[in-house]
Formats: C-alpha cells, structure tokens, sequence
C-alpha cells in the first residue's frame, strides 16, 4: 500500500525510542504539529526538530538521551494507540490471518471491533478491492475503533505515496440480530473476538461461502470447550479444524 519515502512531515507518526540498560527500550507514539513536544524521563524533543528528518536518526533530547525515530509499523501502532477493551495481540492476529487464508479482493466480517487492531490488519489483508464487515455491540468500542482506523489512515497518506484503503465498514449493532443482514452478503472469512461467539455462530454462518473460514479469537480452554460443544449439539455446519495457542520468545543475544 505504499512505499515510505523522504523526510517526517507535520501530522503523520513517528515513533521515538529510547534504549536503556539491559537491553530494554522506551517507545513513544506521537503526532507530530509544529509546537508540539515529546517529553519524558529521557527529557524534552520539540516535534519541530522531527519534521524535516529522515526516519532513523537519532535526535538528542534537552537532557542529552538520544531518541532513535522512525515511521512506526502497524503492529507498533496497534500496541500504542489508544484502547478499551484488550486488543488482539499482533502475534495472534498474524496466525489468524494464516489460518483464515485471506486474498486481496476477500469480503471478511469481523465481530468485536474492539479498539480497532484486528479491523486494521484485516484492511490491508484484503487491499482496497476487498472489504471488512466490522460489527460491535458498544457504542465506546465502536466509536474508537473507528478513530483509531481514521488515525492510522490519515497519518498513512502524510507519509507514503499511496493512500490505506478506506474499505472497513464500522457498524454499531449486535451481530445476534444481524440475520437479514447476513442474506445479501457472501463472505470469504469470518473472525469472531467476544465474550460468546456461540451465539452468533448460527447468524454469521448464513453469509459464509461454501468452504469459508470462521476463525474464533479465545483466552482460554474452557471457552473453547464450550463453542465446540455448541456446534456439536446444535448441529452447526461447521467443522473444527484445529485449535491453537501462540507463544512469543524474544531472545537477548550480546557478543561475549
């Protein structure tokens, strides 16, 4: 979607670090505007003195800490933005987009918009011919997936040649009594993230293509267990092909 190119300019993001002992680092989101200041623990930076830069310099703060800046990636933006509810980690995202087998061109529905973080991977898994159906029951969660979808986009524009497809539809509705909306769709995906995915198994399976993928997002076994009891026992034309957990490592290496 794009490639980045050339100097930070006003109103897109730069994401500033800062590394401290033992290996570990400080990262800062922010918006950069004339008159603007990051400020912290490692001192003050004026956004005026970003604009301009190349990403990938480092720029010393008032208190003399250098700050490495850069363009951040999506899942750095994801796991700074703002959020209410708990989002989808992008190590779990990156296996449920494997596991869904998304195309550029695929219609996707996504229940539990959340704070927007599975909305914004699944937007550039499908391309700007494709679509994503988000629907979320709580006016707050909608109303900050959207922002946070708005901000990444418009930042986006600021910074690379081409535009992030505006292709994610946010609606305020609670996909139980979605059922007439599911008739007119055909629907190469669905991703479910709430509290009883069991109940809307049985709405969202009408607009599921023959031979389509409805990947559920769970925090523990017992939940598991119950959606796949559900299934069995309403005789739900779907079947379980795998369950998963995904573990994330990351490893210190220094020279000796």
């Amino acid at each position: 979607a794009g490639t980045r190119h050339g100097p930070f300019r006003a109103g897109e993001l730069a994401l500033a670090e800062l590394r401290r002992k033992h290996n570990t680092t400080v990262k800062v989101l922010c918006r950069l505007a004339d008159g603007a200041v990051v400020s912290g623990s490692a001192g003050r930076l004026h956004h005026r003195d970003i604009i301009g830069q190349l990403p990938g310099r480092l720029l010393r703060t008032s208190s003399g800490k250098r700050l490495l800046l850069r363009r951040p990636s999506l899942d750095e933006y994801v796991l700074l933005m703002p959020r209410g509810p708990t989002i989808a980690y992008p190590k779990d995202v990156s296996a449920i987009l494997m596991m869904m087998d998304i195309h550029p061109g695929d219609t996707v529905l996504e229940s539990g918009s959340g704070s927007g973080a599975m909305s914004l991977f699944l937007s550039r898994a499908v391309g700007p011919k494709g679509r994503v159906i988000s629907y979320e029951i709580r006016d707050d969660h909608h109303n900050l997936a959207k922002k946070n979808y708005r901000h990444w986009r418009a930042a986006w524009e600021i910074g690379h040649e081409e535009e992030w497809p505006d292709n994610v539809d946010f609606i305020l509705k609670d996909i139980t009594t979605a059922a007439a909306d599911m008739k007119s769709l055909a629907l190469d995906a669905i991703v479910l993230d709430m509290l009883n995915p069991q109940s809307a198994l049985p709405v969202v399976q009408q607009g599921l293509k023959q031979g389509g993928v409805c990947a559920v997002y769970l925090a523990n076994i017992t939940q598991v267990i119950g959606l796949l009891d559900r299934i069995q026992t309403c005789r739900l034309p779907f079947l379980c092909e795998k369950v998963i957990e995904v573990t994330h490592r990351n490893w210190l290496v220094l020279p000796a």
